[in-house]
């Protein structure tokens, strides 16, 4: 057992999979001077219990990465640190008994084929020769992934550690870290019963007592512990005779996985009735502990995998798992850096740790090491929660997520769970005319509004749903008369003192707005990549608002403080609490405006992308001339206490012009006609705004930004992708996010938005495709759902490709 240094640059607490492996990938990228700190030994909390399935399956196109990077790193680690590692490469069938599953599969499969993963959908006759024991009553079909399997996670862990330590990292075992704090030098103090450790940097990887450790820190860590159980059987005499390896079989429409276990099974289901503990607090020590076998909630799931692979039955049970997996609201882990603070990161909360332990300590190697990670891993970023992930948020949606662990990952599905956490003082007015809502960044936004007659539910496809003419008449109102949209949430920070226009310079890659005006703002990493858009409302030489996404309040933030001087003279706040933003937008929106205002409304007075202080009724705020739907309309920012007053006050003016409510989905197809980009969805930093055919916001005669060495060199070199605009030819489903994009036999390029135009009358996706390739006109093939539908890139904007109607 090592003795805890005095010091070390960077301290790791917790000793599971995911610990060992991020002190594994901090040596092996040249940081030895690291110590991991566990207060047990090594994998006692999750690890030590773990099933050890290894799947590369993921709805979303990082994870998969993420997890292939796993399978990848486990296949040749034992030889690479020369420690024995018991990891079976099985394959795995996943059953689907529906079609809505099937479309899953062939989504899911297009995105796995395009990282190079040999994924199929397969028959149900195709099924029966790999998985020879199942049967066959009610499947659609099956997916086949070659390189599932299963690893010890004991092994594993003890692999890393291995690894780590030959290269010259500490780990100390036994030891509990008791306090950690600031010294006055602004590094960290971790105090435990050894002794004390200073250090530069801190890495919570604590597992489910991650919420413990952050605790200390001041740090709200969104982590629920939720038994999950498993069985073990006895020998099962027909799978000692097979003469080759059994897959893995995971039936998600019935919830559980089965595997080999030596000539056994492991049965491991995810039932309904969803069990959190430890809701009041954890006891002070559980290692190599389990929860008592709860075998009557899982009756039902054993009896269906019975039915379903009758061998199972015959099999008498000789051990229960039941153990704490800790859990985030949506499931993804915590990997990167902790909101609010400076050099202490997080990288625990893993529901799947043993598959994602490999490709996690990379990303935290990366985010530590080199200020970023090689891929967006926004998917796992800790800041995607702020203040509405509170206790019983995370118990709710923890339970939900549970529930719903190998449910369809369908678009536009608006799960129940922990809502309304947020909501703006409109929102029960927008409830009462039957609004659907949806959560944005904790904030709940009406999606839709049901027809009078129309039944109020969501109806969940991949293909074209239930809301889709409704939605049409949302936009038809848009672009004839006026709609106008409850969007309070918006990410705002107000930067105000001497010296704030110089240092906003040296952040964004484009030029400052002149006071009065507004512009389009893309804030890079120094490798180039898009952090983050904003919209730079300016009032004075040193006064500014910046706007960002809802769900990047935190991101922002973190990205805005830490860049900020020390000594500066100037301040930024966060003002997001404060402010309330409705959108009135179409052709009538001038004459709806002008009938509650005294401000000047005419093109001369108020030009496009300007903003003007505006009272309407009770409430004094901003009135900015732009908008995300491609009209002539205003972003009205107004007081949170004077939101609903300006709401009513605008409703009762907009009756004699046909005004209607729209909501986020009508506003979603608006802005794929003009071509906007989301966050985290078009833009992420693995693309610059180069890439994002964004040339028109770069400056690259500015002498110094942030990211600027690296666009000039991208400029030089070429830039390999661009994004463009294409018009499908769908087949009734418009393209899933991270649909492929072909040219003949090769893979040329990725959607990242799809959707339907309901002005243009026609199928929309937006892509990266190859650059050469990136020319209008060029004929391509998107693949969706397991078609491949026509496609040609087209110009941008579609859709007044002049902006001749936001400038009327």
């Amino acid at each position: 057992m090592s003795d805890l240094p005095s010091h070390a640059r960077i301290v790791i607490v917790g000793g599971g999979a995911v610990g060992t492996s991020t002190l594994y990938h901090l040596a092996k990228m040249g940081c030895t001077d690291a110590v991991l700190i566990e207060k047990n030994e090594l994998t006692s909390g999750s690890t030590w219990h773990a099933a050890g399935n290894c799947p590369n399956y993921s709805g979303a196109w990082n994870m998969i990465r993420l997890q292939n990077y796993s399978m990848d790193l486990y296949a040749r680690l034992g030889d690479e640190v020369d420690y024995p590692i018991d990891y079976h490469v099985t394959g795995s069938v996943r059953l689907a008994h529906t079609k809505d599953r099937m479309d899953e599969f062939r989504h899911v499969a297009a995105m796995a084929r395009h990282q190079g993963l040999e994924f199929e959908v397969e028959t149900p006759a195709e099924l029966v020769e790999r998985y020879p024991f199942v049967e066959l009553h009610d499947l659609e079909g099956s997916l086949w992934d070659p390189r599932d399997g299963y690893i010890d996670p004991a092994q594993l862990t003890q692999a890393f550690a291995k690894g780590a330590r030959d290269m010259g990292a500490k780990i100390v075992r036994f030891c509990t870290v008791t306090g950690i704090d600031r010294t006055d030098g602004g590094d960290w103090r971790v105090t435990t019963d050894k002794g004390t450790v200073g250090c530069e940097i801190v890495i919570n990887a604590a597992g489910y007592r991650a919420a413990e450790i952050g605790r200390m820190v001041g740090r709200d860590v969104p982590s629920v512990a939720m038994s999950h159980q498993y069985l073990v059987t006895e020998t099962v005499p027909e799978l000692a005779d097979l003469p080759g390896k059994l897959p893995l079989l995971r039936d998600p429409d019935d919830s559980y996985y089965l595997r080999p276990e030596r000539d056994g099974l492991i049965l491991g289901p995810y039932e309904w009735q969803a069990t959190p503990h430890w809701l009041e607090g954890m006891p002070e020590d559980f290692s190599f502990q389990l929860y008592p076998d709860d075998l009557d909630r899982l009756e039902w799931y054993i009896e269906r995998a019975c039915e379903r692979v009758p061998v199972l039955g015959n099999a008498g049970i000789t051990k229960v798992i039941n153990g704490p997996i800790p859990y985030t609201p949506d499931g993804n882990p915590l990997i990167g850096p902790a909101p609010g603070l400076t050099n202490f990161y997080e990288c625990c909360v893993f529901s799947f740790g043993i598959a994602q332990a490999g490709g996690a300590g990379k990303t935290m190697a990366e985010w530590v090491l080199e200020g970023e990670p090689e891929w967006d891993m926004w998917v796992v970023d800790p800041r995607r929660y702020t203040d509405f992930a509170t206790k019983s948020y995370n118990v709710a949606k923890a339970v939900e997520l549970y529930q719903h662990e190998y449910a369809i990952g369908f678009p536009f599905e608006e799960r129940p769970a922990g809502r309304p956490a947020k909501t703006s003082p409109v929102y029960a007015r927008l409830a009462a005319k039957g609004a659907m809502f949806g959560a944005r960044g904790g904030w709940e936004r009406a999606v839709w509004f049901p027809r009078e007659g129309e039944e109020a539910r969501q109806e969940l496809t991949y293909h074209r749903p239930n809301w889709f003419d409704a939605v049409a008449e949302e936009c038809r109102a848009v672009q004839e008369a006026a709609g106008i949209l409850d969007l309070t949430g918006f990410a705002t920070f107000e930067l105000k003192g001497a010296g704030a226009a110089d240092w906003l310079t040296g952040m964004i890659a484009g030029a400052l707005p002149k006071p009065g005006r507004i512009m389009l703002a893309y804030f890079c990493s120094p490798d180039g990549g898009v952090v983050t858009e904003m919209t730079i409302t300016r009032f004075a030489d040193d006064h500014f608002w910046l706007i960002g996404p809802a769900a990047g309040e935190w991101h922002d933030r973190d990205w805005l403080m830490r860049h900020r001087p020390v000594d500066a003279a100037f301040d930024i706040e966060n003002i997001t609490a404060a402010w309330g933003t409705l959108v009135l937008a179409g052709p009538s929106a001038r004459d709806v405006l002008a009938r509650v205002t005294e401000t000047d409304l005419s093109n001369d007075a108020f030009p496009w992308l300007t903003h003007q202080p505006i009272e309407i009724g009770m409430g004094r705020g901003v009135a900015i001339r732009v908008n995300y739907v491609g009209e002539l309309g205003w972003e009205i920012r107004m007081p949170m206490e004077n939101l609903l007053g300006t709401y009513d006050a605008l409703w009762s003016a907009g009756a004699a012009f046909g005004m209607r409510d729209f909501g986020m989905y009508a506003m979603e197809s608006l802005r794929l006609e003009k071509c906007y980009r989301a966050w985290k969805q078009d833009l992420a930093s693995e693309y610059t705004p180069l890439m994002t055919s964004l040339d028109r916001f770069v400056r690259l005669d500015k002498p110094d930004f942030i990211g600027r060495d690296a666009l000039v060199e991208q400029q030089q070199a070429g830039v390999p992708e661009r994004f463009v605009p294409l018009i499908v030819e769908a087949q009734g489903a418009d393209a899933p996010f991270c649909s492929t994009v072909w040219k003949g036999r090769e893979k040329v390029g990725l959607v990242t938005s799809g959707g339907y135009g309901h002005r243009i009358g026609k199928s929309i996706a937006l892509a990266y495709l190859r650059t050469d390739l990136a020319v209008e006109g060029e004929a391509l093939e998107i693949e969706i759902l397991g078609n491949r539908c026509a496609a040609v890139v087209a110009r941008e904007p579609l859709y007044d490709p002049d902006n001749e109607r936001l400038r009327s």
